[in-house]
């Protein structure tokens, strides 16, 4: 085995989208390939057959979906992200949170300083964490 990969199917042709908007929020992040659907190919032309990006050294796959499902993103899988200061966890949660669903807002939990979950624009959950 070579390594493990989380994977993210975006619908819509979302994928690029997200992937730049992620990595503007989170530095040393990037988008490390990106292969698109050409003309007459099972996708729809110009979106996303396969995308590889890192946030903070984690890496990602993800695809723009060329079927319609009846699923998408669900909050039982998410990202954790552990952030250094007060202020860079606020700043992010507040980022992702926009047009988004607060899942828990941001507090002290009991098991660390502060704490949010947040599903982000594109449905993608996420839990940060201020130890």
């Amino acid at each position: 085995m070579e390594k493990v990969t989380p994977f993210l199917m975006f619908q819509d042709g979302k994928a690029e989208e997200a992937m730049n908007y992620y990595i503007s929020l989170i530095e040393d992040s990037e988008i490390k390939s990106i292969t698109r659907y050409g003309a007459n190919e099972a996708g729809d032309e110009g979106t996303v057959m396969l995308a590889a990006f890192s946030l903070k050294g984690q890496e990602f796959m993800c695809i723009d979906s060329n079927v319609t499902h009846q699923f998408s993103f669900t909050p039982s899988f998410s990202i954790y992200v552990t952030c250094d200061t007060e202020k860079e966890l606020d700043d992010l949660y507040q980022k992702l949170n926009e047009d988004g669903v607060e899942r828990m807002p941001l507090d002290n939990y009991g098991f660390s300083r502060k704490f949010g979950w947040t599903d982000d624009k594109f449905g993608v959950s996420w839990q940060l964490n201020l130890p």
